[in-house]
């Protein structure tokens, strides 16, 4: 194959992976905490020497999440919280420590406060909080101190990737940092909402058939260049 194809099929496989960015995230337009999430293309030179233009292909082996804010929805569940501003809430899972923008928590029968998956939620600290089972009014600070009939009980910690580049998604709304965490400030957290997912429906869409165009407009030239070789190797065959 010749230099255009290899670099017409790089960019195919880079297009096939925006492809599958772009319908994730349509697939989580709904789904509580989630960010969006791009492909970040890159391109590779190479000199050929002697004289010849040199080679370039493209390749999209990083995927790049968004870290807009999106919209607060107010749900008045007691244990739902939505950070306004930057930052994460740190859980503790199976796999270790992970960042989630995903607020909707429960007690679970030990009285840990946890995530819809069973994963304690950390304070300040990196400690799991504990809700008081006898407490009748739980509260919320916007800087995360949490109140139990009006006496504090915890301080819900928020944090940040020390590598804000080096995020890696688990499960769609929950990020483990290669890095390491550190605890962030200026952020607020608001009780009885839920931060909704960032994803702008009407421009994913818009992208989505943008990038179906594109890698369409590419398999029609590896078709043709197919073609074209197929026909001068069957003519040198005579």
């Amino acid at each position: 194959m010749e230099s255009s194809g290899y670099v017409t099929l790089t960019r195919q496989t880079g297009l096939m992976k925006e492809l599958q960015a772009v319908a994730n995230n349509l697939a989580n337009i709904s789904t509580t905490g989630f960010r969006k999430e791009g492909v970040i293309f890159a391109e590779h030179i190479e000199r050929l020497g002697n004289g010849e233009a040199s080679l370039s292909m493209a390749t999209a082996s990083v995927r790049n999440t968004d870290s807009r804010q999106g919209p607060l929805t107010q749900t008045g569940g007691t244990f739902d919280f939505a950070i306004e501003g930057e930052g994460f809430f740190l859980i503790d899972t199976p796999s270790g420590e992970r960042l989630t923008r995903a607020g909707v928590f429960t007690p679970n029968a030990e009285g840990e406060l946890v995530t819809m998956s069973g994963y304690q939620v950390l304070d300040n600290g990196g400690a799991p909080i504990f809700i008081p089972p006898d407490a009748e009014a739980i509260s919320l600070a916007a800087d995360g101190t949490m109140s139990a009939d009006g006496l504090p009980i915890a301080q819900i910690g928020l944090y940040q990737p020390v590598d804000p580049t080096g995020l890696t998604r688990e499960d769609g709304v929950r990020f483990a940092s290669e890095a390491g965490v550190e605890p962030i400030e200026g952020a607020s957290i608001l009780q009885g909402f839920v931060e909704d997912s960032n994803v702008d429906p009407v421009s994913e869409i818009a992208r989505m058939i943008e990038v179906q165009r594109s890698y369409e407009l590419g398999q029609t030239f590896l078709d043709k260049e197919d073609e074209r070789i197929r026909s001068v190797l069957q003519t040198l065959g005579r």
